[in-house]
């Protein structure tokens, strides 16, 4: 399929509701050749890729702007320092946290998790504690959670799933008790792509006192984040998945939690005041900001929430959903192809098996003919146990992917199912 045709069928098929050749010309990577085809890039909740605007600011910010931050008194520090802490409060504005020190710049997701596990729960849990998940975690949501549990003789709970792929939530209710002290869930399943009540799920942790962590990495390309509507204790997600570069992402705590919390890293930045004897450690956010951090991948960051919010995550919302409702219908009608994961609520991921097929075998013969999905676990083995297979492959959509793209998808599937008979 050329570029033009993917260009002539999308026009067709969207019907100009939303203007994705807009946004697609806006993605330098979306006209890259792939073994001869027009890259079909169908693997999104890995990672998105990055518009121009992000591109050309992160450039421009090393071209020009490049230097260490804070304390320096030259000129280029100065400027470097601004544009870091200006990115900390569009990503405040961004989740509408209250205070740009609730915002603390970290490798990602996955740190940001880990640095609620190490601070808040070595302090805070003891033998015999519990911590609260659920069957649909990422394994950056579990393994920490399990160190932690080692730590302290704190128990790890883990609620259901049903086939559809939904938190059971009349057993996630029985499971919140008076030694709950943490909830962590996701917002939207890397794995399914379910969207799940977090709102309630934040209310039951705080019935009992405990404190919610959301783990936001699928929901944030996505979904407007509320974190003071929700009342989240916790929230984090990452750059890479918001359309900026790898590496940085974001962990907002509410200010009385950061306060009490003690230093999960030691050195650099997170310091006020250092001799032999002691140390008197930075304020907040600064305290959990130690040693250089990615002055340039903050900035870039800053530039790609700059994007999605000059696009609207409305507008994105809307239009993603349209395409994971194609997407199911013409994926799902293919004979011998089973969906894994029908909640009722889904973000754009679209997971599934065709029988007698492994899904790497799925993942190897579509990119033959230029389209890039994921195959495997997804880092979430537990869900792929309670569906009693050892992967699925997945498509999963963002806002500059069109329907004629699904079609490529779906002919792709139908050339699988004639090559294995």
């Amino acid at each position: 399929m050329t570029a033009q045709s993917v260009r002539a069928a999308s026009a067709m098929l969207d019907g100009g509701a939303f203007d994705v050749e807009r946004y697609r010309a806006d993605f330098p990577i979306l006209t890259t050749q792939v073994r001869g085809k027009e890259l079909v890039y169908l693997d999104n909740a890995a990672s998105a890729q990055k518009p121009r605007q992000v591109i050309d600011a992160i450039a421009e910010f090393d071209r020009a702007s490049y230097a260490n931050i804070h304390r320096g008194v030259h000129h280029l520090s100065q400027v470097a320092t601004k544009a870091y802490e200006g990115a900390r409060d569009k990503v405040r504005a961004f989740m509408n946290a209250e205070q740009d020190r609730e915002i603390i710049f970290v490798r990602g997701t996955t740190e940001a998790i880990n640095l609620v596990a190490s601070s808040y729960g070595r302090a805070n849990l003891q033998a015999g504690d519990e911590i609260l998940i659920t069957h649909l975690e990422h394994h950056s949501n579990i393994v920490p959670w399990q160190i932690l549990c080692q730590q302290t003789g704190a128990v790890l709970k883990v609620a259901p799933i049903s086939d559809e792929g939904e938190i059971v939530m009349d057993e996630f209710k029985k499971l919140v008790g008076k030694k709950t002290k943490i909830v962590a869930v996701n917002h939207v399943s890397n794995a399914l792509g379910t969207i799940n009540p977090v709102d309630e799920i934040i209310a039951l942790a705080h019935e009992v006192g405990a404190v919610a962590l959301i783990d936001g990495a699928q929901s944030a390309p996505h979904l407007a984040i509320d974190v003071r509507a929700l009342d989240a204790d916790f929230y984090a997600f990452s750059s890479h998945k918001i359309f900026g570069p790898t590496g940085v992402g974001v962990l907002y705590g509410k200010a009385a939690l950061l306060e009490a919390m003690p230093p999960y890293q030691g050195g650099g930045d997170m310091i006020s005041y250092v001799t032999f004897e002691e140390t008197r450690y930075n304020r907040i956010p600064y305290k959990f900001e130690a040693g250089t951090p990615n002055i340039t991948g903050v900035v870039g960051m800053g530039a790609a929430i700059d994007y999605i919010q000059s696009v609207g995550l409305d507008a994105i919302g809307a239009y993603e959903h349209e395409l994971l409702e194609y997407a199911t219908e013409r994926v799902g009608a293919v004979e011998g192809v089973r969906l894994v994961g029908t909640a009722a609520k889904k973000a754009g991921v679209l997971s599934f098996v065709i029988d007698g097929v492994h899904p790497h075998d799925v993942g190897t013969i579509l990119d033959q003919a230029g389209i890039a999905i994921r195959a495997g676990h997804h880092c979430a083995q537990p869900v792929m146990d309670r569906f009693g297979i050892p992967a699925t492959a997945r498509a999963s959509f963002a806002f500059y992917n069109t329907k004629a793209e699904i079609d490529a998808l779906v002919d792709g599937i139908h050339q699988i199912r004639k090559v294995f008979g």
